[in-house]
C-alpha cells in the first residue's frame, strides 16, 4: 500500500517566501526539529493548508522526493496530521504531483500566538529621568519594574534632538537625509544676523509614500493604534494606523494637559479636571480591551512630559512636600512624570487582568534628550536641541516575558532600530524596494548576540542637522554657544569615539566617550588619525545618504551684531 522512501523532517518554521509550491523562511531560523523513523510516504506527494500563510507559523514535512506542508500550531495537532496520513486512501498516493488541501485549525494558544506590543514613547523625557536611571526625586517604580525585569540599554539614542526628526526616523526606519524632516517646521530658527548659513529647510511631513512599520504589521494581521503626540502629518491613519487618538500635526497637547483639548481625535469631549496623560493612558486600557483576542499594536506616544510644564495638580503637595535632590528637584515634572508611570502601572494590570501579559512585549523610549530648564541629565553634557549625549542619548528598555531575560548592556542602538525589531517580533516583513537604516535588535533581546559589530567592527550610528535650534531663555550652559543650541553639523559614534563636524566653521569636535562621558574635552587635535577615519566615513554615509549640506552664506548675517549677542549672554550668565 505504502511505497518506503527515507526518514521525514519537521521542521518548524516561520512562512516567508514562496518555493516550489512551498511556503519556506527567506533565511530558514529553525526552532525545533523533530525526525520521525521509518517513516513510509510516496513520493512527490504534497500536503498544503488552505489557511492563512501570513499570520501562522507552519510545519513542513520533507520526504525524499516530495514535500508536505501544514499549518500547524502545537505538538498535539503534529500528532493528530501524522495519525491522518495512515486514514489517506491508497489511490491518493501516485507518481503524479498531488495536492491536498486540508481545513484551516482554529487559531493557535497565546504561547504560539504572535506578541502584542506595546511601544511607550516619551516627548522629551531625559536619560536620567526615571528612578532606575538614576533620578533622585522623580519616582518610577511600575517603568524600574518592567526596567528590572527586562533588558535595559544604556547606549541608546534617538536620530535627532528634537521631536519631528526623531519621529520620522522613528516610523520610516531611516536617518534624516533620506525622509528630509530636519526640524520641527521648515522655517530659520533663531535672529538670521546670528545665521552665518542658509539652512536645509527639508519638509515638515513625512512622505505618505513611505511604509511605516504600522503598514507591516497591518498586513502581518496586526491592529495598530497610535495615542498621544504625532506630529508628522495632519493624520496618523494613512501612515498604518487603525485607530487614532489625540494625534495631529501639532507638536504638543493640544491646549496643555487640562481640557478642552480643540479638534484632538477622540479627545473632543473630555471632562473637566481630566488629566491627558491618565486619559491616554485609559485609552491605551480600552484599546487592549476590545483587541485582546487579537495581536495587537499600541504606539502610545504621550505629550508628556513636553511643554508646557503643567503639573497634575493632585500630584503637586506629594513633592512640594518631598527633599530637592541633588540631580532633579522640579516639582512640576515629577508630577508629569509620576502619571506617566501611574497609566504604564494600570496598563499592565489591565494585561495582567486579560492573561495577555506574558504575551506583550513592553518597550520603552524617548524622542529626544530632556527639557533643559526642568531637568538634567548628568553626567551627560547637553538636553533636547543639542547633539552632545544629553540631547540624542535617551531611556530605552525591553520587557518580554520568557524571552528577555533581567540584563543590562553597553551596546549602542538607535531609533532607526526599532523598525526591523518590530517587523521581526511580530513576523512581518519588511518592505520591498525601501531603505532602511536600522538593525534588528532581537538578537540582542535573545542573547543570541553581545553586539551590533559588521564585519567585526563597531557599527556607526549617524546623525544630520543642516539647521539651526535656537537657545532656551536663561539656559545655555550646555551647548557651544549661547545663541544656539545647534548649528548645523554632523555626527557619528563609533565604538567609543564620537565625532563631530560643524559646516558654519569646519571646526571638528572628537569625544571619547568612554573616559570623557560629559565630552568636556575635545581631543581631535591629538588624534589625527581618528578624526580621520571618522571623517572619511561620515563622509561616504553623507554621500550615501544624499544628506544636504548647507554652504550658502546667509545675506543677512552681521558677525558684529552675532559677537555682541554672545557676549551679552555670557555676562547676564556670569551675573547669576
Amino acid at each position: 500500500m505504502f511505497a518506503r522512501y527515507s526518514d521525514v523532517a519537521i521542521y518548524l518554521i516561520k512562512p516567508g517566501i514562496v518555493k516550489d509550491n512551498t511556503r519556506l523562511i527567506s533565511a530558514t531560523q529553525i526552532s525545533e526539529l523533530f525526525v520521525l523513523q521509518g517513516a513510509q510516504f510516496c513520493r512527490n506527494i504534497q500536503f498544503i493548508s488552505a489557511g492563512n500563510w501570513d499570520r501562522l507559523p507552519i510545519i513542513r514535512f520533507v520526504t525524499c522526493r516530495g514535500t508536505i506542508v501544514l499549518q500547524e500550531k502545537t505538538t498535539h495537532r503534529l500528532l493528530f496530521f501524522c495519525l491522518v496520513l495512515f486514514l489517506i486512501p491508497s489511490d491518493v498516493f501516485c507518481d503524479q504531483p498531488t495536492k491536498i488541501e486540508l481545513p484551516n485549525f482554529d487559531q493557535a494558544t497565546s504561547s504560539t500566538t504572535p506578541p502584542n506590543i506595546l511601544l511607550v514613547f516619551l516627548d522629551d523625557f531625559g536619560w536620567k529621568d526615571t528612578s532606575y536611571m538614576g533620578s533622585d526625586f522623580y519616582e518610577t517604580p511600575q517603568l524600574d519594574k518592567l526596567a528590572n525585569d527586562g533588558m535595559v540599554f544604556t547606549n541608546a539614542y534617538s536620530c535627532s534632538a528634537n521631536c519631528a526628526p526623531a519621529r520620522a526616523s522613528l516610523l520610516s526606519g531611516q536617518y534624516t537625509p533620506r525622509h528630509q524632516i530636519y526640524n520641527v517646521g521648515t522655517t530659520p530658527r533663531g535672529k538670521a544676523e546670528h545665521r552665518r548659513l542658509e539652512h536645509i529647510p527639508g519638509v515638515k511631513t513625512l512622505d505618505p509614500k513611505i511604509k511605516t512599520w504600522a503598514h507591516q504589521l497591518q498586513s502581518a494581521g496586526y491592529t495598530t493604534a497610535t495615542m498621544g503626540k504625532w506630529h508628522l502629518s495632519d493624520d496618523p491613519i494613512p501612515y498604518g494606523f487603525d485607530l487614532n487618538v489625540g494625534g495631529t500635526h501639532s507638536g504638543g497637547p493640544p491646549k496643555g494637559y487640562y481640557p478642552p483639548h480643540g479638534k484632538a481625535p477622540n479627545l473632543e469631549n473630555a471632562p473637566q479636571g481630566e488629566y491627558v496623560t491618565d486619559r491616554l493612558s485609559d485609552e491605551a486600557c480600552k484599546f487592549i480591551t476590545a483587541n485582546q483576542e487579537n495581536p495587537w499594536m499600541l504606539y502610545l506616544t504621550h505629550f508628556a512630559v513636553h511643554t508646557p510644564i503643567q503639573a497634575k495638580k493632585e500630584l503637586v503637595g506629594k513633592y512640594e512636600a518631598k527633599k530637592p535632590g541633588e540631580l532633579h528637584d522640579n516639582v512640576k515634572m515629577a508630577t508629569m512624570i509620576q502619571a506617566v508611570d501611574d497609566g504604564v502601572g494600570k496598563i499592565v494590570t489591565t494585561l495582567e487582568k486579560l492573561g495577555i501579559r506574558e504575551n506583550t512585549v513592553i518597550m520603552f523610549f524617548s524622542d529626544n534628550g530632556g527639557y533643559g530648564p526642568a531637568t538634567d541629565m548628568d553626567p551627560l553634557k547637553g538636553y533636547k536641541g543639542t547633539y552632545y549625549e544629553g540631547g540624542i542619548r535617551v531611556p530605552f528598555f525591553v520587557n518580554w516575558p520568557g524571552v528577555v531575560k533581567p540584563s543590562k548592556t553597553i551596546e549602542p542602538i538607535i531609533g532607526v532600530d526599532i523598525y526591523p525589531t518590530l517587523c521581526e517580533i511580530s513576523g512581518a516583513k519588511l518592505p520591498n524596494n525601501q531603505i532602511g537604516d536600522g538593525l534588528s535588535l532581537v538578537s540582542l533581546f535573545k542573547g543570541k548576540r553581545a553586539n551590533l559589530n559588521l564585519n567585526g567592527e563597531p557599527r556607526a550610528l549617524h546623525w544630520h542637522f543642516p539647521a539651526y535650534l535656537q537657545s532656551y531663555r536663561g539656559v545655555h550652559d550646555e551647548q557651544r554657544d549661547p545663541l544656539f543650541r545647534s548649528r548645523p553639523c554632523s555626527a557619528i559614534r563609533k565604538g567609543n569615539w564620537k565625532l563631530i563636524q560643524y559646516f558654519e566653521s569646519g571646526d571638528i569636535e572628537l569625544f571619547d566617550l568612554k573616559n570623557d562621558l560629559g565630552e568636556k574635552k575635545n581631543v581631535a587635535q591629538s588624534n589625527p588619525a581618528t578624526v580621520d577615519r571618522l571623517m572619511n566615513e561620515m563622509k561616504i554615509w553623507q554621500s550615501q545618504t544624499d544628506a544636504a549640506i548647507p554652504s550658502a552664506p546667509n545675506p543677512k548675517f552681521d558677525e558684529a551684531k552675532e559677537k555682541a549677542a554672545i557676549r551679552q549672554r555670557n555676562q547676564a550668565a556670569d551675573k547669576q
